[in-house]
Order: structure tokens, then sequence, then C-alpha cells
């Protein structure tokens, strides 16, 4: 015998712990600027406060995480310029040798 599976859709305004809609709150009349002047000020102003709310929501790491990420930056590029003095050096060598 097939097993049958029955599928109930379910929107997210049907669950049974949906919170009741309440009144949206409409944001006030901003007047709108003339001349570019005030215009290019009140988007150099929204910018900045665009910039404040979105680092007010930076999850920032912590002392311990920042000093292990340090490091980790500090012996990468340790390895790298030693890596690429090295290979310097033996393109050097090599040169030296093909030219002499």
């Amino acid at each position: 015998m097939a097993k049958t599976t029955n599928v109930t859709r379910i929107r997210a305004d049907e669950t049974k712990n949906a919170p009741k809609k309440t009144k949206k709150s409409v944001p006030k009349e901003v007047k709108e600027p003339t001349n570019w002047f005030t215009k290019a000020l009140a988007g150099i102003g929204g910018y900045f406060k665009g910039a404040w709310v979105e680092l007010k929501q930076v999850r920032w790491p912590s002392r311990k995480a920042t000093w292990g990420l340090t490091l980790a930056v500090l012996i990468f590029s340790g390895v790298l310029l030693a890596l690429i003095v090295s290979l310097d050096l033996l393109f050097k060598y090599l040169f030296e040798i093909i030219l002499s």
C-alpha cells in the first residue's frame, strides 16, 4: 500500500499565536527643502543619521577577540613577507646565474 502524506499550508497571518494587528503609526510629514543648499545639507544630515543608526546596530568584538584577530593579521603578514622576500632572493639568484 502506498503511504499518503497530507501537506497543510499555513500563511504567517493564520497562525494561532500570531499577534493581533495593531494600527501602524503614521510618520510625520517632513517639509521638503526648496533650494539646492538646504537639499544638500538635508542629504548630508540624512547620511550621518543613517550611519549612526547602523553603527548602533554593530556587534563589536570583545577585547580578547580583537587581540586574537590582530595577532592573526600580524602572523599572516609576517608569513607573507617571508614568502615574498624568499621568492625575491630566489629569483635574484637565478637571474644572476642565467646572466653570468
